[in-house]
């Protein structure tokens, strides 16, 4: 009787990436007080808000322990605030996989900019899925052009905002050449990454192999989702 009496509560989630630290103009300060107007609308006490900064859209649900923890301890009847939609991801699949879970637990998404996501009806489901398409596909984009814009400056050998991982500055300290120690850990991420290796097992692998990151501390899952997106 306790259980089906208990209070629905309001969770929040934040989420930046890791290639622009306000991404589409939702910071992190900005996310939090939508999330906080959507439970006071909803009626909701905001039992919490978790949050993953730094980590891209790409991930999946294991890859972003805040947001793990947090669609783990959803009950009946609670709802997860997001100041938009594409705070849960950019990825169609992943974010279909996470709602799913969300759906079995009895709990519910909500966004706070709306976005179809207070309806069960299948125009307000269509709409959901139009946006999750549209979410992936501007990540791809912008992945694309960054690329394309990193590749065309290391072509002409000059220096791209800050050193990517991979390369050093020649000795006229303009010009990049390529870092051995760390084209041959790109070397292993990608071999790993191909051969189907979680984030966790491809960083454990190359600590194991006693490669460090550029500040000389062990590899973390995190910097390798950073450099495989």
């Amino acid at each position: 009787m306790a259980t089906r009496n208990r209070q629905p509560r309001a969770f929040g989630y934040l989420r930046v990436s890791t290639d622009q630290q306000v991404d589409s103009g939702l910071g992190l300060d900005a996310q939090r007080e939508a999330v906080e107007q959507t439970a006071a609308r909803l009626g909701l006490p905001l039992a919490a808000q978790f949050t993953d900064a730094g980590l891209s859209g790409a991930l999946d649900l294991e890859s972003r322990p805040n947001l793990f923890a947090l669609v783990q301890g959803l009950k009946r009847g609670d709802v997860l605030i997001v100041a938009k939609r594409d705070r849960l991801g950019r990825d169609l699949v992943g974010v279909a996989m996470i709602e799913r879970q969300i759906i079995r637990k009895g709990a519910r998404i909500v966004s706070a900019a709306g976005e179809g996501t207070e309806g069960t009806d299948a125009g307000a489901m269509m709409q959901r899925q139009i946006l999750d398409v549209f979410a992936e596909y501007e990540r791809r984009l912008i992945g694309q052009r960054t690329k394309a814009a990193l590749q065309a400056k290391r072509s002409r050998g000059e220096r791209a905002g800050n050193l990517p991982f991979g390369y050093q500055l020649a000795a006229d300290g303009q010009k990049l050449e390529p870092c051995e120690a760390e084209q041959a850990a790109l070397a292993i991420l990608e071999e790993l990454r191909a051969a189907g290796y979680s984030l966790r097992q491809i960083a454990a692998e190359l600590n194991r192999r006693g490669f460090t990151t550029r500040r000389g501390s062990p590899w973390r899952f995190q910097y390798v989702a950073a450099l495989a997106a």
